[in-house]
């Protein structure tokens, strides 16, 4: 059966787990929720979100630097203690998450921290632009809410397809190494920079430069 979004959503909200993880065990069920919710806890992404819950105050800051010297980013990523900050598992998670912000230029670790103002001149933009597009008064908010989702998507590092494997989401990839670690870890700010930002420039496509330098 196809699975809506709005259901994938809800178990989210349910359980805390990664959109694709949800997604993945409502088609195992058959778009049962409450067995969703079971089938869950038996691959051990409920132990997952139960940890998420815990204090995460250690942890490294990392950088990545791209090809050349024309992307830095600097993220601090928490754990719960020193001993699983300083594993290669952790380490290795830490760069992947710096790899990604230099790809795909997130502005903001997750959707709490998008400023409503910057939401609501977004929604005014697109709204003015569908009416102006010649679409039906009667379907342009409908329109307009996908269109802030996609956007939400697409400047929330959390949300956001992860640059290695885009059948997850960095939600999905925090939630699956909490589960294999054994501990809370929770991405908390980054900085990126960009050579000549804000000056103009020649455009390129950054994430296939990222993964070129990684071998991919």
């Amino acid at each position: 059966m196809a699975i809506s979004a709005s259901l994938v959503k809800e178990l989210r909200e349910r359980s805390g787990c990664g959109m694709m993880d949800c997604k993945k065990v409502l088609v195992e069920t058959d778009g049962d929720i409450e067995k969703a919710v079971e089938l869950l806890r038996e691959k051990g992404l409920a132990k997952a979100v139960k940890k998420s819950g815990r204090i995460a105050a250690e942890g490294i800051v990392d950088s990545y630097i791209h090809l050349g010297g024309r992307i830095g980013v600097l993220v601090e990523v928490n754990c719960e203690t020193d001993f699983v900050a300083k594993t290669d598992e952790f380490k290795a998670l830490v760069r992947d998450i710096a790899m990604q912000i230099a790809a795909a230029n997130p502005k903001y670790v997750r959707e709490e921290e998008v400023d409503p103002e910057e939401i609501a001149k977004e929604r005014e933009i697109m709204r003015v632009k569908a009416i102006n597009d010649g679409k039906p008064e009667k379907i342009v908010d409908k329109i307009v809410d996908g269109q802030i989702q996609k956007y939400l998507k697409e400047i929330c590092l959390m949300d956001q397809p992860f640059v290695k494997d885009t059948d997850k989401t960095i939600s999905d990839l925090v939630t699956e190494k909490i589960a294999t670690i054994g501990e809370n870890i929770s991405i908390r700010r980054f900085v990126r920079y960009e050579m000549g930002e804000g000056l103009e420039k020649r455009q390129d496509d950054f994430v296939a430069e990222v993964m070129a330098q990684q071998g991919k």
